[in-house]
């Protein structure tokens, strides 16, 4: 793979930089480590052991310390940063699932927000860590099924135990930058920047959570079955998972050049016009691979999940000069062509997709290339 540390992405801070990603071993975690990783950071994870057989953390040949843990864990949390000493956190680790919150709501409020508040006291009694930045998720919002996108400021909150939990865990984060990290207090009392990251719907290849519409596609395209969609109309901010992370690398950027501005909420995702429904999905991806087949079905059980769901990204936009790169459909081929070539030919190809799409945003000048 061409050497991304010449490039200089992100002013090259990430370069021999200590960065702490926690749930290292999840689907977006795991894309993150490797970006980092080439661009010559020194990377440590920490999180539960990846949550599916095959992982995509297991395809990766990456050069970093792993540690198995949970958030949850203080003195597991203390001993890896102190040991580690991190000057930039990542914070993906989390419970995900929406459906699976509702059979797990305990684990799902204690893993995101009492495990987050384990995180941030680890980082609170260090003194290495300067730059905190939290993902959480488009679903913090409280969702009206309006046609807008949510802004920022928006008011959050959640119907299902997952959303709530994660609007919880923004609140919980939200009061650990007024009393602790404080930007008026910045420089004189402290030397910590936190942000918090939201993201729609990503996509991807090395994705094999449970019940998430592409993974379960591909599962049930290489048993020869249709996959069973219960929601064919419900539409969703759907973006390849590098789109959100070079909005999470920009905002770490920020914190580590210690520009105090960015310790805020962030919305990454695609243009509102590029929302698309479930059933228009599957009739893309079909395209690129024929063993896909779906059936459209009823549910037995009927839990709330959100039926329209948009982002407003003016602020990233306005801010940090940041935009997507791929379209909606370039996102689907990239996606679903990784699973083809890793099904078809055990071919991984998360390096050339990484490398296509840094050069692809070279030739869209982003500020982040330059």
């Amino acid at each position: 793979m061409e050497n991304l540390v010449e490039q200089n992405l992100f002013g090259g801070v990430y370069k021999d930089k200590k960065v702490l990603v926690t749930g290292h071993t999840g689907f977006k975690g795991s894309w993150l480590c490797f970006w980092l990783e080439k661009m010559g950071a020194r990377v440590c994870g920490f999180s539960t052991p990846a949550p599916s057989d095959p992982a995509h953390i297991d395809k990766l040949n990456i050069e970093m310390k792993s540690v198995i843990g949970d958030i949850r864990d203080q003195s597991a949390l203390d001993k890896v940063v102190n040991d580690f000493k991190p000057e930039v956190v990542f914070h993906m680790a989390a419970q995900p699932l929406v459906r699976l919150s509702y059979k797990v709501p305990d684990e799902t409020f204690e893993t995101n927000v009492i495990g987050s508040l384990r995180v941030y006291e680890a980082c609170r009694k260090s003194d290495s860590v300067k730059s905190i930045i939290t993902i959480t998720t488009d679903k913090v919002y409280e969702n009206k099924e309006w046609h807008w996108g949510y802004r920022e400021n928006d008011r959050l909150g959640g119907k299902d135990p997952y959303s709530a939990s994660k609007a919880a865990m923004e609140i919980m984060t939200n009061s650990y930058r007024e009393s602790y990290f404080n930007t008026v207090k910045f420089g004189s009392e402290h030397n910590v920047l936190m942000a918090t990251v939201r993201a729609g719907n990503v996509i991807g290849g090395g994705d094999w959570a449970l019940d998430r519409l592409i993974p379960d596609i591909v599962k049930a395209s290489i048993e020869g079955a249709p996959v069973s969609i219960r929601s064919p109309h419900s539409t969703r901010p759907w973006q390849h998972v590098l789109e959100p992370l070079s909005g999470y690398l920009m905002i770490g950027q920020k914190l580590i050049e210690r520009d105090k501005s960015f310790s805020d909420a962030y919305n990454f995702g695609p243009s509102i016009t590029e929302d698309v429904s479930v059933e228009n999905v599957l009739i893309e991806l079909k395209r690129h691979w024929d063993k896909i087949d779906y059936i459209i079905e009823r549910p037995k059980e009927v839990l709330h999940e959100a039926g329209l769901l948009k982002l407003d990204c003016t602020k990233a936009y306005r801010n940090l000069s940041w935009t997507p790169v791929w379209s909606v459909e370039e996102a689907l081929k990239f996606t679903i062509l990784w699973y083809k070539n890793y099904y078809e030919r055990e071919d991984v190809t998360t390096e050339r997709d990484l490398l296509s799409y840094v050069e692809h945003a070279k030739e869209k000048s982003l500020v982040w290339t330059r």
